[in-house]
């Protein structure tokens, strides 16, 4: 319309007072007719849902006008474009950030995005390195994808021989063919690191930094020769850049006597020594019985200036490696665990004492359930303000693995939210979208146009019936879709529509920070 304008201004300068009558009567057509006109200037039109925002606290009927892979308008008159979707009745929010997802194939993304994940990240492992990593993704990827460089993964990288062994130092996360082979070494999880090595893993860990990585993930209570001095020097490197630790707390045992508690002070004493920010994963699982304690730390904390925060993800198992340094020892005592609380998802199989050791000691690669935490814990933590939902999801085996990499999100906003009531919708969904970007967004602008329902955001929408959302994946069938998600668009683009995905649809970008040119 400005065009016009000015086209006709410049127009009417230029002719004689007759001439100008005709082009007010062409000008006036026109104007009539240029409302239908500029509504294809829509690539994607979602009308009539209730929009939600959780950075603003918007919550109205409003008409979502999207071009470009950015959402342009919210009206309340009505728009049109090339594609329109009728959102009546339906919630149309930010799609969900997934600050905590170990599953980044085509099938675990699939089964996130029909849970309303728009963005899924690795965090905790992370990476390493960081280009490859990156490179294997570009164009294949139906959601947004990203990595923390990986303290885990360097440490391989570090302390073994990968070129004895076979493997690539192109690792990933480490979870990919040659996990079998690397969950058979002992160093990376129970060896201390020398003074040249930890001087060597802080350089590769500066590399994942120089390369984009999103900050730098941990899981400490996997590696338990990393004593004290190696993870400050690591927190040191994340103080100099200015990005965030992503970090699995220390196993101390004892758990219900204190350990837990000890293992979130090392972490709170690291943020606070090197001025750098921390946010502690699965506050759930790895707090034991002392989740509303270290919740009410975690508080203090952030009144006393540490840039500290946590997720949770909403069930009462875990899961991980049977080969994992965490049960050494007599661990059934120090984790209030039964041999008969851990499942093989493989198959449902609880393990007995023998079974377990057998399979720790034949195939330390096996990943394995725990049924271990409390519903209590588990609600407290997810109603706790400013506590993110991440899903921790795993790779699944033949279609098997931990629940939570296909329900989570649908789980609280179905369970949590409608069921229970243990928190508004409006709350759950800045926990899953607004919460995670702010997290991100200090060191990672890219972030800043994520987890939000605005004229200039990026078009990560989830649309969902808050009358029928639902988790669908049990301990049983782990692999089946949330219900009551219609509706998933990733950059503009649709990957679920009308509750189906979308198959060989690939609109997922890289998030990632600016890439540092080596001297």
């Amino acid at each position: 319309m400005r065009q016009l304008t000015e086209f006709l201004s410049t127009t009417l300068r230029s002719i004689t007072k007759g001439q100008a009558a005709g082009v007010l009567l062409i000008a006036a057509g026109l104007v009539v007719l240029s409302p239908p006109l500029l509504a294809q200037d829509f690539d994607v039109v979602i009308s009539g849902g209730r929009v939600m925002d959780p950075a603003t606290g918007l919550d109205s009927v409003r008409n979502v006008g999207i071009r470009d892979g950015k959402i342009i308008v919210l009206s309340r008159d009505s728009i049109s474009g090339m594609h329109e979707v009728d959102a009546t009745g339906l919630v149309v929010a930010p799609g969900f950030i997934d600050l905590h997802a170990h599953g980044q194939r085509e099938f675990e993304a699939g089964l996130q995005a029909q849970d309303g994940v728009t963005t899924q990240l690795e965090m905790e492992l992370g990476a390493y390195p960081i280009d490859g990593w990156y490179a294997r993704r570009s164009g294949a990827a139906p959601i947004n994808y990203g990595a923390t460089v990986g303290h885990t993964a360097v440490r391989v990288a570090t302390l073994l021989d990968l070129e004895s062994l076979g493997i690539s130092e192109d690792l990933g996360n480490g979870l990919d063919d040659s996990f079998d082979i690397i969950s058979k070494q002992r160093a990376w999880m129970e060896d201390p690191a020398t003074a040249d090595q930890l001087t060597e893993l802080q350089e590769r860990i500066q590399q994942g930094l120089d390369q984009g990585a999103l900050g730098i993930g941990y899981i400490i209570n996997h590696t338990a020769g990393a004593r004290r001095e190696e993870i400050i020097k690591i927190f040191e490197v994340a103080g100099r850049n200015g990005v965030t630790n992503f970090a699995h707390s220390r196993f101390m045992g004892e758990s219900d006597l204190g350990g837990s508690v000890d293992a979130i002070q090392e972490l709170l004493a690291d943020a606070a020594i090197t001025g750098s920010s921390l946010h502690i994963l699965h506050i759930g699982s790895s707090g034991g019985n002392q989740v509303p304690l270290l919740l009410d730390m975690l508080d203090q904390a952030r009144a006393n200036g540490i840039n500290v925060t946590t997720e949770v993800y909403p069930y009462t198992a875990w899961s991980t490696f049977i080969g994992s340094s965490m049960f050494e020892g007599d661990f059934t005592t120090a984790m209030g665990l039964d041999y008969g609380d851990i499942e093989l998802p493989k198959n449902g199989e609880r393990l007995t004492k023998e079974g377990f050791h057998r399979i720790r000691t034949e195939s330390p690669e096996t990943m394995i359930i725990a049924h271990a935490m409390k519903e209590a814990n588990v609600t407290a933590a997810v109603a706790h303000p400013g506590v993110m939902i991440a899903s921790d999801g795993m790779m699944y085996e033949d279609g098997r693995a931990h629940p939570r990499g296909a329900g989570t999100f649908s789980r609280v906003l179905g369970h949590y939210v409608r069921e229970k009531g243990a928190l508004s919708l409006m709350d759950a969904l800045g926990k899953m979208s607004y919460l995670p970007a702010r997290r991100l967004e200090q060191a990672v602008p890219q972030m800043r146009t994520k987890g939000r329902i605005s004229a200039g955001a990026d078009a990560d929408i989830v649309v969902f019936d808050p009358d029928r959302v639902i988790d669908r994946a049990t301990f049983n069938e782990p692999a089946r879709p949330s219900e009551g998600i219609e509706y998933v668009l990733v950059n503009g683009v649709f990957i679920v529509h009308s509750g189906e995905l979308l198959k060989d649809t690939y609109p997922g970008r890289p998030v990632r920070r600016a890439y540092k040119e080596q001297k």
